[in-house]
């Protein structure tokens, strides 16, 4: 499985939240809401979650294994930092 396609989002706020991420793999499947958060040891990427009832937060979408957790987030950690422009993907309106 492969990494085709990685879309960033910035924010534009001064809090821990830095941008969101669409992640496509293999060219036919989407995972959306991944988080770039800025973190106690540096920047890092938080897989898409939901509050439960209890109030905890829960993974929808996770990796498996530390080898895929890695390889997805420095691809994205290495999308994120690329000089240019703002924002990864194009303005909904533009075409």
């Amino acid at each position: 499985m492969e990494i085709t396609d990685v879309k960033i989002k910035k924010v534009a706020s001064e809090g821990k939240l830095k941008a969101y991420v669409s992640l496509t793999f293999d060219d036919c499947f989407v995972v959306h809401n991944l988080k770039i958060i800025e973190g106690k040891e540096g920047i890092f990427v938080a897989m898409p979650n939901r509050k439960t009832k209890s109030g905890e937060f829960k993974d929808i979408a996770h990796p498996i294994n530390s080898e895929c957790r890695s390889a997805i987030q420095t691809k994205i950690l290495d999308e994120y930092n690329k000089p240019g422009d703002e924002d990864s993907s194009p303005d909904e309106g533009e075409h």
